[in-house]
């Protein structure tokens, strides 16, 4: 005897919820096995959802992934505003019912973001997959790197002009579309299919919550903070392009947005990478050795030093409270997907580098 699901709306929803749970423990068993997610996902069913996605949302200028978040959380309110009024009536078995309604709604946006993207938080690590795993350095190789940096950004920043300076987001974002086709034409472990970069929806809350941009994994799109400094723009977009290539940790991503951005030959895309690079290498310093550190900032060139200060400052013109709650949100986040380090992965970028260096160094 079989049980008429249509007519038992509550076993309905129990059975689809046990459903998807097997299926969400399933997809958990299989990111145990990096192997196994690098062959049939990152290699597999990821590529599939590219070819089929970038495509086709690249068409629209605006961010289909923002509408959704903002559909989500309009359709979330008037649930919570339903919920309490059922709960006012005693209307508990409708109550029960709009309750199993959200477990699935969860589940569904669990499901989707692991089979969309997030299994790629599972694949072996980058260093794996570029031979970058020696990432034993000492203190000396750090200073000796970091004056390397230091030499660049002051070298792109001398060539960055007025005009680099003007260019408007549009041209920004085609020319880090541009260096990322070619890197992808070159180099296997950073094929890009369709890539693109779009402005946030939600830059005014991005600021906020200090926040440069960020990878739609139910959409696939890359989003970026169209406000901020404009020498931080070009980087963030290989940035959250990267995420679109498969690369999940956030260090790991910094460091193929930088490998990306160096590789090209855009003034202003290579001073925005370099940017970035002393600030992670002399954060890093610091911790180690106070006096290195004040003696290499010492060597930073006054435009450089200035746009640190003017990047320093906008962000500091949106801190508060909100900001600190939503580091605590995205901490746990990426502890949740296979990022131990929290919030500070984004610093890891410096492994990386370092054993990138590591294979063009002679030292002794």
């Amino acid at each position: 005897m079989f049980y008429n699901f249509s007519k038992k709306p509550l076993l309905k929803r129990i059975a689809l919820i046990l459903l998807m749970a097997l299926a969400i423990f399933i997809l958990m068993l299989l990111a145990d096995h990096p192997t196994w997610v690098e062959r049939y996902y990152s290699h597999g069913f990821y590529i599939f959802i590219c070819w089929v996605l970038h495509p086709v949302l690249n068409l629209f200028p605006f961010s289909v992934g923002d509408v959704l978040y903002i559909a989500v959380i309009a359709y979330l309110v008037y649930k919570t505003i339903s919920f309490f009024k059922l709960l006012f009536k005693k209307q508990f078995k409708k109550v029960g019912m709009l309750l199993l309604g959200l477990v699935i709604g969860v589940q569904t946006g669990i499901l989707a973001f692991y089979l969309f993207w997030g299994m790629n938080y599972f694949r072996p690590s980058a260093a794996e997959r570029l031979n970058l795993r020696d990432t034993a350095f000492t203190t000396a190789d750090l200073k000796a790197v970091t004056k390397l940096l230091i030499d660049s950004v002051n070298i792109t920043r001398a060539r960055v002009t007025v005009a680099d300076l003007a260019q408007n987001n549009n041209a920004i974002y085609q020319t880090a579309v541009q260096a990322v086709k070619s890197l992808s034409t070159d180099s296997a472990n950073f094929r890009a299919r369709h890539p693109g970069i779009k402005p946030s929806l939600l830059t005014f809350l991005l600021n906020y919550i200090s926040t440069s941009g960020y990878y739609n994994p139910f959409t696939s799109e890359a989003q970026i903070n169209y406000q901020m400094p404009v020498f931080n723009r070009p980087f963030v977009a290989c940035h959250e392009m990267s995420h679109q290539m498969g690369y999940g940790a956030e260090d790991e991503a910094d460091f193929a947005g930088f490998t990306v951005a160096v590789n090209s030959h855009n003034h202003l895309l290579r001073y925005s990478a370099y940017h970035l690079a002393v600030s992670e290498f002399m954060y890093s310093l610091a911790r180690r050795d106070t006096m290195a550190f004040k003696e290499l900032k010492a060597t930073i060139s006054k435009d450089a030093h200035q746009d640190y200060v003017i990047e320093r400052n906008y962000w500091l013109s949106y801190e508060n409270r909100l900001n600190a709650i939503s580091s605590i949100f995205y901490d746990s986040f990426l502890k949740a997907n296979n990022q131990p380090q929290g919030l500070a992965t984004y610093n890891r970028m410096v492994l990386l580098v370092m054993a990138s260096e590591r294979k063009h160094w002679v030292r002794h």
